[in-house]
């Protein structure tokens, strides 16, 4: 009876794999970016019942090698390293396709915090050219000089009175910062105040690419307060 039952679900495990396989579309080879963790997840076989086999983390790249819709929705067969593949759900990852740079955006317009910062690098990555270029460097550079603000108050508290060295130099050393230098945000430091800041590019780049988009005054104040920042002493 034991036997009966292994033999039944090797077989069993057989069809599904080969039912997994049968009509799959084969498609040439495109790469692709994580965008939604949320249904990043790896499986052997396409639909929500495959084995789990990893969770893949936002801004991850992978290559498209086919498709097959099961569940209801479509799933896609990527590789993720040369011994690594699976199945992940189409709405997981987004190519250079226009629908998924305007699916992209719109996602990163609905985030907040540090996942909307790690989304709009993504954007502005695979979307050097989109229309809705300056208004997400407007979103990353308010998100990053926001960041700076907070970081200012953690590394200061821990920092104390460190002597030895520059403050600045404790300042850019500062752990706190390793997550945000990975998205290319780049920090200064005003000495007299012990405060980081942003250090503007994103603006920047508005103002000079985007004159005439509605995204170009508002950078251009951040850069003016930006600069009085960096100006700014202690009273005595």
């Amino acid at each position: 009876m034991k036997r009966t039952t292994i033999l039944l679900s090797l077989l069993l495990a057989i069809s599904s794999i080969a039912d997994a396989q049968r009509n799959v579309r084969s498609v040439k080879p495109v790469r692709a970016v994580v965008i939604d963790p949320r249904l990043a997840v790896i499986r052997d076989t396409p639909g929500y019942f495959g084995k789990t086999l990893r969770r893949l983390r936002r801004g991850r790249e992978v290559t498209i090698v086919g498709s097959k819709p099961a569940d209801g929705v479509t799933f896609l067969r990527v590789t993720i390293t040369r011994r690594t593949n699976g199945w992940i759900q189409r709405e997981a990852v987004a190519t250079r396709a226009a629908d998924d740079e305007d699916r992209l955006f719109r996602m990163t317009i609905g985030l907040d915090g540090f996942d909307q910062l790690e989304s709009a690098r993504i954007f502005l990555a695979m979307f050097p050219n989109s229309a809705h270029r300056s208004r997400v460097l407007l979103i990353f550079g308010d998100l990053a000089e926001a960041a700076a603000a907070k970081l200012s108050v953690q590394a200061n508290k821990r920092l104390g009175s460190a002597t030895g060295a520059p403050f600045y130099g404790y300042l850019l050393n500062y752990s706190g910062l390793d997550r945000y230098r990975k998205l290319g945000v780049t920090f200064v430091v005003n000495n007299a105040t012990r405060r980081l800041h942003y250090s503007g590019d994103a603006w920047t780049e508005i103002v000079r690419r985007f004159p005439d988009s509605e995204s170009a005054p508002e950078a251009a104040k951040r850069l003016e307060t930006l600069e009085m920042s960096m100006k700014k002493t202690i009273s005595p």
